[in-house]
């Protein structure tokens, strides 16, 4: 949370460095926490990440998701 915090201030500051430095923070972090970077699972599953969910074979989940909100 601290290096998000840093984008909002660097963003405020109109400090271009120090928003690229607290933007390679965030993506440490999350690299670190496994939420970026190559697939840490071995299952043999394919990887949907980064794709649009009516594009996979969850669109059908996804739809009946965005119905019931409605």
């Amino acid at each position: 949370m601290s290096a998000r915090r840093a984008v909002r201030d660097a963003k405020a500051d109109e400090d271009p460095d120090a928003e690229a430095a607290a933007h390679r923070a965030v993506d440490d972090a999350k690299r670190a926490l496994g939420e970026r970077g190559p697939a840490w699972w071995k299952d043999g599953a394919p990887d949907f990440n980064r794709q649009m969910a009516k594009n996979t074979p969850y669109a059908a989940w996804y739809a009946d998701i965005l119905r019931s909100r409605h």
